[in-house]
């Protein structure tokens, strides 16, 4: 249902990730926009002019705000500031929404604490996308801001209810006193303890000399074990921290005391946390494909034509071999050329569809060690499909005798190719593109990395863009989403080693990344 009164949903118990703010001064987009977005499941707010919107979005609390730059009164970067001033607002996730796209725009708006920006006009697929994603992005933080609060107030109350086990033991091990935490986390009474020894109840050793505790009773040591398990009165164990202290009578062990606590929960967060590493590393890894398609995706014609050169001269050839067998008599050897250049043509078309193949797949992180001048070969042959298309050469300047390199190949690739388009998209429009672009590599001055230099004669980089280069979705290109080399460095982040840039002395800009040699 489209609400374009916000006192109509105000009655409504939905939850406000559903809610979705559309500001703009523009009845057509505001149309547009209300036809996209409705029956998509989202609760849709309307406003006209800035005023508005900051009055809907403090009543309202939506979850996202796509907000209209250029508005009479109140534009939308002063909503923005407004909204991000404001502890009851400053959490609404803003997508600024304009005809603006100039990159000072851009970044003025995520200045004041939006988190994308769309241009007008915009496409209708576009704009789903990225509220899906925003949402989602949203309301992950959301939980995870709930679950923080939960986990805390967790916390809190078991630290106020709770205190650790202590047991006192005698010298032969047996206990002499316990306390109620103790009691309340084993589940043994004080009378099912006291006289009792320790680690037959609760420890149940395979080997009682390799106790910790026995040897605090014999040598007066303390010690302290991070991790262990005690077993519970109803038989099952529950995991551990403890330590043992001697209780020394004439410099000699008389006894111990043993002071542990439950780490159950400890445990269980770790694996939370495990879990989640794991989730970060997989939408990484997924982020890195997705960059190396959208790669491909921009590369797609040149790709299409390379290919077809070979199909087409296959066809030529495969009538001409047809029209040789209708002759009499039949020309053998004119026959067996023909047929080689038609598998010449077919290999050459194979190798072309097995670098894309070999460039886009989904392998599982893996480390090899690898010939460093081998990959960047490889990778030069498939950018030299932009290099072509754009009248331009790609140079190779490769070290003699490196040492191999451990490293994820296709990832590796990813990040040279990256730096080569962007080097030939730097000098596309300059006088300086007759001289190319250059691949160096080289071992470092101690023998420890592999550099991979792309040198370009483009128009440099400016100290504002400079500063803000490798952070995610700034980009200095009228397209693209601006995550090229956030992931390209942290791909070799991954990898251990460091991407930079330095100005070229001779114009233009010298992108490098190095890699740990084996």
């Amino acid at each position: 249902m489209i609400a374009t009164n916000p006192d109509s949903v105000h009655a409504e118990q939905d939850i406000a990730e559903d809610k979705i703010l559309l500001v703009d001064d523009n009845p057509t987009n505001l149309q547009l926009l209300l036809q996209t977005l409705n029956g998509r499941g989202y609760k849709l707010l309307v406003a006209k002019n800035g005023e508005s919107a900051l009055k809907i979005a403090q009543k309202n609390k939506p979850a996202l705000i796509l907000l209209d730059i250029m508005m009479p009164g109140i534009d939308g970067y002063e909503v923005c500031r407004q909204l991000k001033a404001s502890a009851d607002t400053n959490g609404i996730t803003v997508i600024f929404l304009s005809a603006l796209d100039e990159t000072k725009d851009k970044v003025k708006g995520l200045n004041l604490g939006a988190v994308d920006f769309i241009s007008k006009p915009f496409q209708p697929e576009e704009v789903l996308a990225r509220v899906a994603t925003q949402l989602k992005i949203h309301r992950l933080e959301r939980a995870l801001s709930e679950r923080n609060k939960q986990l805390e107030a967790d916390n809190q109350r078991i630290l106020e209810a709770m205190t650790e086990g202590i047991f006192g033991l005698d010298q032969k091990g047996c206990i002499t006193f316990v306390n109620a935490a103790a009691n309340r986390m084993t589940g043994f009474s004080e009378d099912d303890l006291i006289g009792k020894e320790l680690i037959n109840i609760l420890l149940k050793p395979n080997d009682p000399e390799t106790v910790p505790i026995l040897k605090t009773l014999q040598d007066g040591s303390e010690q302290h074990i991070e991790e262990d398990v005690f077993w519970h009165h109803n038989g099952h164990h529950f995991p551990v921290t403890y330590s043992v202290t001697p209780i020394n009578t004439d410099h000699h062990p008389s006894g111990a005391v043993v002071v542990f606590k439950d780490i159950t929960e400890r445990k269980q967060n770790e694996e939370a946390l495990q879990k989640a590493l794991d989730e970060l590393q997989e939408q990484k890894e997924r982020l890195t494909h997705v960059s190396r398609l959208s790669t491909m995706g921009e590369m797609a014609a040149g790709f299409a034509h390379e290919v077809n050169q070979p199909l087409t001269a296959i066809c030529n050839y495969a009538q001409v071999c047809n029209r040789m067998i209708q002759r009499d008599p039949l020309n053998k050897e004119s026959l067996s050329e023909a047929l080689e250049k038609i598998g010449t043509q077919a290999r050459r078309a194979g190798d072309i569809i097995a670098r894309i193949r070999s460039f886009v797949k989904k392998p599982a992180h893996c480390l090899e060690k690898v010939d460093c001048n081998k990959l960047i070969s490889d990778v030069v042959k498939l950018a030299e499909v932009d290099a072509r298309n754009n009248n331009m050469e790609i140079h190779l300047d490769l070290a003699d005798e490196l040492p191999l390199i451990e490293a994820d190949p296709v990832q590796i690739q990813q990040v040279a190719l990256n730096l080569i388009r962007n080097g030939m998209e730097a000098m596309g429009d300059r006088e300086t593109r007759d001289i190319g672009v250059w691949v160096k590599t080289e071992l470092d001055k101690n023998h420890q990395f592999v550099k991979v230099s792309v040198i370009d004669r483009g128009h440099g980089l400016t100290e504002d863009a400079a500063d803000k280069l490798f952070h995610p979705f700034f980009t200095t290109k009228s397209y693209g989403m601006g995550i090229g080399l956030s992931v390209c460095e942290s791909i070799i982040s991954t990898h251990g080693g460091k991407l930079r840039f330095e100005n070229n002395p001779e114009g233009g800009a010298i992108f490098y990344f190095t890699v740990p040699t084996v």
